[in-house]
């Protein structure tokens, strides 16, 4: 488990590229026959993955960090697979997961087993995770029957659908909030305008580029901006004081990923354009 601790408005501002990326970037993800997971200091979010190839892989409780026997002890899961068919198994029961569907694990679960039906073409499983207080039941969520919005326009490049799995009209939670969002071809720019949550913090994974492009992903405060260079398949985490927002040397979809004390979509402090620096 790798454990980072962020830093408050005033110390952002005096980060080094390798500080802020060493503090912020998850660039560890998806690597085969293995569940890397970093444990975030911003709301005591734990962000993973899982690529079974060759074997199944369990998702287990570290003692130091959680001090639990299992994942599920005290904490809630959100799980998208971006790659191909795969399944989960939860306490027993399998949940068959295709490209793009969520699932929601609640509290209280002891067993999470990852599968893919393909070793040559692994399901590729992302999670995020937040402390619960409450047992949801666990939910499966098909991609083609999120809530959706459709957002932006051709002129603005930043033509999009968000795809809602894990919100209050859709799948109950504690406090995750999660769903993905695909920019059409043509359009580059995500999170507009740029906006803060007070009330809770995020995280984004970036997925869909091929290996020559990249998403610039600004973060800080509005009259204080800073950017992190960000690959395929690598996440950025977000406090709750940071704007998010960023542009792609092409099109891309990401997940995003919320917790915190108020889970309504639209609570949100947006900020014109004009006021970055």
């Amino acid at each position: 488990m790798d454990v980072r601790c962020t830093t408050d408005p005033k110390g952002f501002r005096a980060l080094s590229t390798s500080d802020l990326r060493g503090a912020y970037l998850i660039d560890n993800l998806f690597r085969a026959d293995e569940v890397p997971m970093t444990y975030s200091d911003i709301d005591r979010s734990i962000i993973g993955s899982a690529v079974p190839v060759s074997k199944s892989l369990p998702l287990v409780a570290t003692k130091k960090e959680m001090a639990a026997e299992h994942f599920a002890e005290r904490r809630e899961v959100g799980i998208v697979n971006i790659g191909s068919e795969g399944s989960i198994l939860v306490d027993g029961m399998e949940h068959a997961m295709a490209e793009r569907d969520a699932l929601y694990v609640g509290r209280g679960v002891k067993e999470i087993i990852f599968h893919s039906v393909k070793a040559m073409d692994p399901a590729k499983f992302y999670f995020v995770s937040y402390p619960a207080h409450k047992a949801y039941p666990t939910t499966l969520v098909r991609y083609a029957e999120t809530e959706t919005t459709h957002l932006g326009s051709q002129i603005n490049a930043n033509v999009r659908t968000i795809h809602k799995y894990i919100h209050p009209r859709g799948v109950q939670s504690c406090q995750l909030v999660m769903g993905l969002t695909v920019l059409e071809e043509g359009s580059v720019w995500n999170t507009m305008p740029p906006h803060t949550h007070q009330r809770r913090s995020e995280v984004y994974v970036y997925f869909d580029l091929d290996p020559d492009s990249l998403v610039v992903h600004l973060l800080g405060q509005p009259d204080q901006t800073r950017h992190i260079i960000v690959r395929n398949e690598q996440a950025v985490l977000s406090p709750s004081w940071s704007i998010h927002t960023g542009v792609g040397t092409r099109n891309y979809s990401f997940i995003w990923a919320m917790g915190g004390e108020n889970q309504v979509f639209e609570d949100m402090d947006a900020f014109s354009p004009d006021l970055l620096q």
